[in-house]
């Protein structure tokens, strides 16, 4: 193994495109890891990217750390290792009596700038910026650690919350920063989100905001409430209720909701429109009311196959929520909320009221609905 270190040491640093590890030893374990060179701060440190079970996780390290993992993983785990970097690749083999086989060719594409590849391979700038900031909330949360890492098995919530600080980015325009604007998440669980969101809002771009998280969980609701006070998120305050239930709010400026399941989100959505909150942000979740009323001889093909009736019906239930919001006055948009790998429920309803009720959704949608045999709870909280 000295030779494959003195390599390492050699090309780890602005010469290394990637490595790749693989052909594990032991079934089960993780099955690959990729090690990528990236730029922060002008210094560059290592990306590892490990995959087990269809999933993927990662964590970074300096030059020193990288190597030693490199080498444990060839050591322990791993038979194969192949490193690519500016001039040559490196084919590495372990038998299984441990001799060491090690095979170089010239890169064919040798002479290429890696300092190219790194600078559009670094990792993501997240608005949560874990990397710069240990966060309390997500050290409280779990999402990460005192050091600042984000912990592996939390990576993909890490990225959720991201993802959706982004949506919350793109409204700022629409919010009046002049005065104190108020928040309802429903269906709030553990809060990752209404945590990101309030921290998003006050710290990081200095709205006044009052917020109010609603779930039906009474210990969870506690320890959200703890937290708040802890932060000194005064104006950050968690109910304890359901979502048709809800009142003591007489304006409200924007409304979340984020797998409320069923019905719930159209609750959630007739309250935001009664409220005409300028800003709505919802992820359904397991739309079963039109696939127990859907009827329609011409969709035969699809209505009898109970997984495509399913998946059908939950999209033309958010289509017509669409619909709906948009005779409402808003502009609505459907958007993938994070990628399909990762939940099925993945669909993000986002509207913003720019306009006046129409009093009555269009007629090709009416008709939608009359051939579906349509008849969502939403509508009829609208009349």
């Amino acid at each position: 193994m000295n030779d494959l270190q003195k390599i390492l040491d050699a090309e780890l640093g602005e010469t290394l495109q990637k490595i790749i590890i693989s052909n594990p030893k032991a079934k089960g374990s993780v099955s690959k890891v990729v090690v990528r060179p990236f730029l922060q701060k002008d210094e560059v440190c290592f990306q590892a990217e490990s995959f087990k079970n269809n999933q993927a996780f990662h964590k970074n390290y300096s030059k020193e750390d990288v190597m030693k993992y490199v080498m444990k993983l060839m050591v322990d785990d791993f038979k194969q290792c192949e490193i690519f970097a500016e001039q040559n690749i490196y084919r590495v083999l372990v038998s299984k009596k441990g001799k060491v086989n090690i095979k170089k060719k010239v890169n064919s594409e040798a002479g290429l700038s890696t300092k190219y590849t790194m600078t559009h391979n670094r990792q993501k700038k997240y608005i949560l910026d874990a990397t710069e900031n240990v966060i309390p909330f997500l050290v409280d949360l779990g999402v990460q650690a005192q050091d600042g890492k984000i912990i592996d098995k939390k990576y993909k919530k890490y990225k959720q919350i991201n993802r959706f600080l982004e949506y919350i980015r793109d409204v700022l325009p629409y919010l009046d920063k002049s005065r104190e604007i108020t928040i309802v998440d429903f269906g709030c669980g553990k809060s990752y989100l209404t945590f990101a969101i309030y921290y998003y809002l006050t710290v990081q771009n200095d709205f006044k905001v009052n917020m109010v998280g609603l779930d039906l969980k009474e210990d969870v609701i506690e320890h959200c409430n703890k937290l708040a006070e802890q932060y000194g998120y005064d104006k950050l305050k968690f109910y304890v209720g359901d979502i048709a239930d809800f009142e003591g709010k007489k304006r409200v400026d924007m409304v979340i909701t984020l797998h409320a399941c069923d019905t719930a989100t159209d609750y959630a959505l007739e309250k935001a429109v009664k409220w005409s909150a300028k800003v709505i942000l919802s992820v359904p979740c397991c739309q079963h009311e039109l696939n127990k009323q859907i009827k329609a001889e011409e969709l035969s093909p699809i209505l009898k196959h109970g997984i495509l009736k399913e998946r059908f019906a939950a999209l033309a239930t958010d289509a017509i929520r669409a619909e709906i919001l948009e005779s409402k006055g808003y502009d609505t948009d459907i958007l993938e909320f994070i990628d399909m790998a990762h939940t099925p429920k993945n669909l993000l309803i986002r509207a913003v009221k720019k306009g006046k009720d129409k009093g009555e959704i269009d007629a090709k949608t009416s008709n939608m609905c009359d051939m579906l045999n349509a008849h969502l709870t939403l509508e009829k909280l609208l009349g």
